[in-house]
């Protein structure tokens, strides 16, 4: 059973993608995850990418983000994302599409849309064969003080590109890994309190995020 655990639509209550191919966050990762983010997710715009049943975007859109997008190839899983967002009521704030997730932001990048949240739960096996952070910084997804959290396994170590890693929190097997885009003119040695006043610092929303991607299912 997985459920919301904050918010308006704290305790309701999910539905499972069948079979071992999804594999939910668990509430105590999902609590830490949510507990860090804090007031960042209140009015941003969200991309769940590997969202398996939706729990995460659903999540954010329960604790005040303004709008998600949910990125997921496996049929069985889109189909549980729509029923649980038809569930929360949130189909007005969400958009669920059924890409392999390169492609997808690929398509959405073509869009102009940029996002202030990007969360990544990839099979642990993709990081090993491609990395969804390289696609993300190529084309420009992140948009300005946006932030990007990884879950991965503690023994995998994805190259991070442009992107500077604020905090990693381990909890049992799972890795949370925050990071940001690097600001230019900065190196690996920035100091702790930039870094800190980048990630709490103001985020220009673009208005194209504000929409619906106009992509068909």
């Amino acid at each position: 059973m997985i459920r919301i655990i904050g918010g308006v639509h704290k305790n309701r209550r999910l539905k499972l993608v069948p079979g071992a191919a999804v594999r939910p966050m668990q509430d105590k990762v999902k609590g830490a995850l949510f507990n860090i983010l804090g007031e960042r997710v209140c009015g941003a715009v969200v991309l769940d990418g590997f969202a398996g049943t939706g729990s995460i975007g659903l999540e954010a859109l329960s604790r005040g983000a303004a709008t998600c997008v949910f990125v997921d190839e496996h049929a069985p899983a889109v189909k549980v994302i729509k029923a649980n967002v038809e569930k929360c009521g949130a189909g007005e704030r969400s958009v669920v599409l059924h890409r392999e997730f390169n492609r997808a932001v690929i398509d959405l990048a073509g869009q102009g849309v940029r996002f202030d949240l990007i969360v990544l739960d990839p099979p642990y096996r993709l990081l090993e064969e491609r990395n969804p952070l390289k696609v993300i910084r190529k084309r420009g997804l992140l948009g300005p003080g946006g932030l990007i959290v990884l879950r991965r396994h503690f023994k995998t170590r994805p190259k991070t590109g442009d992107f500077e890693l604020e905090r990693q929190v381990t909890l049992g097997d799972d890795v949370l890994a925050f990071y940001a885009a690097r600001v230019a003119g900065t190196g690996d040695d920035a100091s702790a309190e930039g870094r800190t006043a980048r990630a709490k610092g103001p985020r220009k929303r673009l208005p194209a995020a504000r929409g619906s991607p106009k992509m068909g299912p």
